[in-house]
């Protein structure tokens, strides 16, 4: 009901938000319960909006039903993050995260089997206690192997109350900001390499407003898979979807985008 009032005010894309929002369970009108994906389903049928996404999803409740909206809902953005924090199975038992770095993987594989150029994002700690050299360098494979489109790096840091805290076996300040900084390094590069893969292409984008890059005036705003584009106009277009053919990039974080008339 809220979306609906929402795209009644001219409301074109929504963001479904929550720590753990694939882990809605919900009783709808006739007493049948329902999950997360029922829930996309239904939104995806309200007419006028033209985009859904969502954030952040938990590993754990990435079902099979989910995954197989993003091939039956046109709507639903082929954009997810998921939070992986470590690309070591031990140092993920040790966070105590419930999941393996192989049935992670395997989500991913599955995301990739309805659309290859699914833009997957993610979150990483780098330093947890405990965390070997060897165990560092098995995450930073990991998170090249899956080719994240974004990575938001943290360092570890303590948090009373925890168990982490506690333990012995905590990683020296300067060994994780040098940790950091080579995954920062590879978010870079990986963010651009998946950017790039879509000069040439067709795509649509959503226009929030108007800017101004190197003294020309565009409209800015991001495609189904979150790459920010920017296209030239006289008109006003701030809101409105057009579809146009992705040239380059304009900046480091900005791709131009020609649109069609």
């Amino acid at each position: 009901a809220e979306i609906k009032n929402l795209v009644n005010d001219g409301v074109r894309e929504v963001m479904l938000l929550g720590q753990n929002v694939n882990s809605y369970r919900g009783i709808s009108a006739d007493g049948t319960q329902t999950d997360f994906a029922d829930l996309i389903a239904r939104i995806n049928e309200i007419e006028g909006l033209a985009r859904i996404r969502f954030m952040t999803s938990h590993p754990k409740d990435i079902s099979d039903k989910l995954i197989a909206a993003y091939g039956t809902c046109e709507k639903l953005c082929h954009y997810i993050h998921r939070p992986v924090q470590a690309g070591s199975s031990k140092v993920l038992r040790e966070m105590n995260r419930h999941y393996t770095r192989e049935a992670y993987l395997q989500k991913v594989e599955k995301l990739r089997a309805v659309d290859p150029d699914m833009a997957i994002s993610t979150d990483i700690i780098v330093g947890f206690p405990g965390e070997t050299e060897e165990e560092f360098a098995v995450t930073k494979q990991y998170l090249e192997k899956i080719h994240f489109y974004e990575m938001h790096i943290f360092k570890y840091s303590k948090r009373q109350g925890t168990k982490a805290a506690k333990m012995s076996d905590q990683i020296d300040e300067q060994i994780k900001t040098k940790r950091s900084n080579e995954l920062l390094a590879l978010e870079k590069k990986m963010s651009k390499e998946f950017r790039d893969a879509h000069i040439g292409k067709e795509d649509e984008a959503l226009l929030e407003e108007p800017v101004q890059i190197d003294g020309v005036d565009y409209y800015v705003g991001f495609t189904k898979e979150y790459v920010k584009v920017a296209v030239r106009s006289e008109k006003d277009l701030s809101n409105c979807m057009v579809r146009g053919r992705i040239e380059g990039a304009l900046n480091e974080n900005v791709y131009l985008m020609t649109a069609y008339s």
